[in-house]
């Protein structure tokens, strides 16, 4: 690690991920281990991803909801391993 704080990913994880010079990574928590995810996927790119045949539409509200519970449980989680 250099005194910034830069590494250098391996040219295989490079592949792996299909990321190269320009775009954009980012770190997760998981397990209690940190994740490399990349970031440069767009949203359009999950358009119709979703999508189950013979399913109701899900209104924003309902899904607002269960983001808040998701996020409720995740942060509750968190708070367990301290």
């Amino acid at each position: 690690m250099t005194t910034k704080g830069q590494t250098t990913i391996p040219a295989e994880v490079r592949e792996y991920l299909k990321i190269s010079a320009g775009d954009r990574i980012g770190y997760e928590f998981v397990d209690g281990k940190v994740v490399l995810v990349a970031k440069n996927r767009s949203a359009l790119d999950f358009a119709g991803a979703l999508h189950v045949p013979d399913r109701d539409p899900v209104s924003i509200e309902a899904m607002n909801e269960a983001l808040d519970e998701g996020l409720a449980e995740r942060f509750e989680r968190s708070r367990d391993r301290d």
